[in-house]
């Protein structure tokens, strides 16, 4: 049996979508995070020494990295390349690594440094320190993170009009890959996030797996 450790509001819920769309039978040990720090709890790092969901426990391995386990369980799982590009479709499969490896090696970084800055400008802090952190944090987002979010969700947008899917004009694991980060800048990017990528959302949205591993994994303030 597969098991999935999974946290509330983060990327484990990409992995109970791909094995509902993989049609896999798994378990699911729920963590929640903490309400005011928002971190994951102590016994997610009593199982892995970094305390970060996913993490997979598959054939007596622990798997972590939501990259890794993907690729892991589409290997072993989707014989039938329902899920990614068959051998020898050389252009979907550059597509489908470059994807994979995109949503958290450059998508990632600057929405997440977004959150960070906007937790700065809000957190309970000294009258005094306030208008210090806040120029800092404003500092940062216009010199750096903001310009970053702009050039990546316009180099989404602009990929996502020139196919329907990220490898193709076919649904696959690296869709599911690149869930995340676009749910997070339709949430929190505003207009940012152009045409391309709110449809795109919908589309994924619509699945039928996606609707159930949702059932399954609990409240999701990605969405919505």
């Amino acid at each position: 049996m597969i098991r999935v450790h999974h946290l509330n509001n983060s990327r484990s819920q990409r992995v109970l979508w791909l094995l509902e769309e993989l049609g896999q039978p798994y378990e699911v040990v729920r963590y929640a995070r903490d309400p005011k720090t928002m971190l994951a709890p102590p016994a997610l790092k009593a199982l892995h020494p970094l305390g970060k969901s996913p993490v997979v426990e598959l054939d007596g391995r622990m798997l972590v990295e939501s990259g890794a386990i993907i690729e892991a369980l589409v290997e072993r799982f989707d014989p039938d390349h329902a899920l990614s590009p068959a051998p020898g479709d050389d252009d979907e499969r550059h597509l489908y690594r470059q994807w994979l490896h995109y949503a958290e090696g450059s998508a990632m970084p600057p929405l997440l440094l977004s959150l960070v800055f906007s937790r700065i400008r809000s957190a309970p802090m000294p009258f005094f320190v306030r208008p210090v952190a806040r120029g800092i944090a404003d500092k940062a987002m216009q010199a750096f993170v903001g310009p970053q979010l702009v050039t990546h969700l316009a180099y989404v947008e602009s990929e996502l009009g020139a196919r329907a899917w990220f490898a193709g004009s076919r649904f696959t694991a690296a869709d599911i890959q690149m869930s995340f980060p676009l749910e997070a800048a339709v949430a929190r990017a505003g207009d940012q996030a152009g045409p391309n990528i709110r449809a795109f959302v919908e589309r994924i949205h619509a699945r039928p797996a996606y609707q159930r591993a949702l059932a399954t994994g609990g409240p999701y303030a990605l969405v919505g």
